[in-house]
């Protein structure tokens, strides 16, 4: 088989080391797509199982419908295992609240009238308080609930 070359050898015809040069570099670009192909078959496999297993996560979440009215949170106690995901669907009924759960870093405003989706994976035991973190009237501080992760 002939090798590339950029310039024919001075022993062979111009039109055959021109030829032999020509079936060279298709070979190559041959083998190029093929590594191309393979490559992109490949990272779209791993695309797809990582979006396959964010929805099952999604899917699998632990979703708790919570109440915010003046100085109280409804349920006031929540209770999940290690590791669970967990999806909070916040509705403030009767003035702007905010939820705040420190350990977890979510500190989020709650409209009146409004629902909004809290989502993040408990991965710590033990109890976390939370509270209402937008001032809503006298009994604001009062406005508490915990959250509760068991082994």
């Amino acid at each position: 088989m002939a090798r590339c070359v950029a310039r024919p050898p001075r022993w062979t015809y111009p039109s055959t080391a021109i030829v032999n040069n020509m079936e060279c570099h298709v070979k190559r670009l041959k083998k190029t797509l093929m590594a191309l192909t393979l490559f992109t078959a490949a990272s779209l496999r791993i695309v797809a199982n990582d979006a396959n297993d964010q929805v099952g996560q999604m899917a699998a979440a632990h979703e708790f419908q919570v109440t915010s009215r003046k100085y109280e949170f409804s349920p006031s106690s929540l209770h999940v295992k290690k590791g669970d995901h967990i999806r909070l669907v916040i509705v403030a009924v009767d003035h702007d609240h905010g939820f705040r759960l420190d350990e977890f870093h979510i500190n989020t405003k709650i409209e009146k009238g409004k629902t909004v989706r809290v989502e993040f994976r408990v991965d710590k035991a033990g109890t976390f308080p939370f509270r209402c973190s937008n001032f809503c009237g006298l009994g604001h501080g009062g406005m508490k609930g915990t959250l509760v992760v068991e082994e």
